[in-house]
């Protein structure tokens, strides 16, 4: 399986996950007179519209390179990045304006069985976290780890949700608030994954130095070229799901420019063959003395 289709496939999982928890959320949080179920099921939802983003981001990011984009399309995933952190901050502020609201507005205690569901849903967003982020760390996709962080920002507004209801359940009258207070917890800690997801994807964009491992797995790489004496210059970018390589190597001085051809289409066919997330690379040789 390609990395593509495991983005795609992680990214359905993520769609389909989302959309059953955002009834099932949305129904508990009504029936059960807890906001905070009602502000998970705002992010749930707006979780659902990311993923698809997320979808057409990869599928796009994924497309041969032509004329036009000799590199590819890979930084449409990085932009993509940018929509899904816009999506986490609006339903951040949403459910930081509602709980707000419902602080100075008596309520009803939530119910006892809110509990049952936001236990469950705890576990479940938990697991699709670290599934979804294995695949991401698996493909190289900067948006699917963005859609990963959304299941774990999910998952610790479900436990501020949990907390809020229990407090609000053992002190009983006077404390019906603190159901909204951990809705308005969880907005602010959705606002720092926000930050977390938005920084290395602008790092991506702004072709940021953060690949030393795959720099030096690249000069391991080369030396085992024959004639290749060594490597000067390597400059790594990240482009959606590929790494493009710019790789100074050193070749024998008395070396005809055809032999140093050569060397440099079978370093690069090598490096390909070993590294396969690697793109476009581009050998340049030097003279070693």
């Amino acid at each position: 399986m390609t990395n593509e289709q495991t983005a795609i496939k992680a990214t359905y999982f993520s769609i389909a996950g989302n959309t059953c928890l955002a009834l099932i959320k949305g129904a508990a949080g009504v029936f059960g007179n807890s906001y905070a179920l009602v502000a998970d099921a705002i992010e749930s939802t707006t979780d659902i519209l990311s993923s698809f983003l997320v979808l057409l981001g990869i599928k796009y990011s994924n497309k041969p390179a032509d004329e036009n984009h000799p590199y590819g399309h890979g930084r449409a995933e990085p932009l993509v990045t940018f929509l899904v952190v816009g999506f986490l901050i609006t339903s951040a502020t949403i459910i930081a304006y509602e709980s707000i609201q419902n602080i100075g507005t008596p309520h009803a205690l939530p119910k006892s069985w809110t509990l049952y569901i936001l236990g469950g849903i705890i576990v479940w967003k938990e697991i699709s976290y670290r599934l979804v982020l294995k695949k991401s760390k698996e493909t190289n996709s900067s948006s699917l780890k963005a859609d990963a962080w959304h299941h774990r920002s999910d998952a610790i507004t479900s436990v501020a949700a949990f907390i809020g209801i229990s407090i609000a359940l053992i002190l009983g009258k006077g404390y019906e608030s603190a159901d909204d207070w951990a809705a308005l917890f969880a907005s602010g800690f959705i606002l720092y994954n926000s930050y977390l997801i938005f920084r290395p994807a602008l790092g991506e964009i702004m072709d940021e130095h953060l690949h030393g491992d795959l720099i030096e797995e690249i000069r391991k790489v080369a030396l085992q070229v024959d004639g290749i004496k060594g490597t000067e210059k390597c400059f790594v970018r990240k482009a959606g799901m590929q790494y493009h390589v710019d790789l100074h190597a050193t070749v024998a001085a008395s070396l005809t420019v055809r032999q140093g051809h050569d060397i440099a289409h079978q370093l690069k066919d090598t490096l390909c063959q070993e590294i396969p997330e690697l793109g476009h690379v581009l050998i340049h040789i030097e003279p070693y003395e």
